[in-house]
This record gives structure tokens, sequence and C-alpha cells, in this order.
């Protein structure tokens, strides 16, 4: 992810801002957040700017997901092209799917804040649209991951564990 993060980072850059860099790597999917305060800790972006700016960013997908995405699912299936890359999608977002549809509002938080391959608030909001987890209870849900994850990823990125011991 750092890599990937990085070369986000180099090529968006060049055109705006560190803090516009911080806040767009933020809301990309398999990036997010995490990506966000890692690439805000290589730019030295601080971190009393930088985490608004990712919980903001990673905050903005998470309505348009939860409100559209089966319906854009639907569409998308109806064109030859995307069937099978959404069929993908669908399949692996539902793989993913067995704790938050065991625990529901807890295995939603723990999967947006626990900060591994394949989870986030991103692949959190596909799962609770298909499982139709209320708009509400996701939202929530999805918020108190992204906190989880926030205070996480600045120990991670930022080296606040060291300054804390």
């Amino acid at each position: 992810m750092e890599k990937l993060a990085a070369a986000f980072a180099v090529t968006l850059g060049k055109y705006v801002s560190k803090e516009i860099v911080v806040f767009i790597i933020s809301m990309i999917p398999i990036l997010e957040l995490r990506g966000g305060l890692i690439v805000s800790s290589l730019l030295q972006v601080p971190i009393t700017t930088a985490i608004p700016l990712c919980i903001i960013g990673n905050i903005i997908p998470i309505p348009f997901i939860l409100l559209f995405i089966k319906q854009i699912f639907k569409w998308l299936k109806n064109i030859k092209v995307f069937r099978g890359l959404i069929e993908k999608l669908e399949n692996r977002a539902m793989s993913k799917s067995d704790s938050i549809r065991k625990y529901e509002f807890w295995g939603l938080v723990l999967f947006v804040g626990i900060p591994l391959p394949g989870t986030g608030a991103w692949t959190g909001s596909l799962i609770a649209a298909l499982l139709e987890i209320d708009l509400k209870k996701a939202v929530l849900a999805e918020l108190l991951g992204i906190v989880i994850a926030t205070v996480i990823m600045s120990i991670v990125s930022y080296g606040l564990l060291g300054a804390l011991i």
C-alpha cells in the first residue's frame, strides 16, 4: 500500500498542494484513510492537519456507496463488459462479510476499523449495502470504525507509539 500511496502522492503532488493530495488519497478505494495517513507522514503534513483531512476524505464516499451501489451494480450488470467485474466485486465483498453478517454493528465497526488488506470504509459500505443493513446503523458503525483506524494508523504512520513510551 505504501508504494501505491507514494505513487499517487508523487503524481498528484505535481498539480495540487500536499494537503489536497492527502484528502484525495483518503477518498480512493483501497488507499482510503490508511493511505492518506501514510502519505501525510511521508509529505510531512502535521498530524493535526492530516487527521481531519483523512477522516473527512474517507467519510465522503460512504453515504453514496450505501445509497447507490446496489443500483449502480444492477445497472452495470446489464452491460456485458462490466458483468464479470461486478460479480467478482460482489463475491469478494460477500466473502468477507461473515463477521458483519454475524455481529452486524460491531462486526462492521471492526471490519472498517482494523487496518488489514481488503477492509475499510469502501468495502464495509459495499457489504453493508449488499446485506441491507439499516443506513443509520451502517453510517454510525463506519464512523466508529474510521475513528479506530485513525488511531491505529496515526500510531503506525507518525510513530506516536514511540513518543508515548
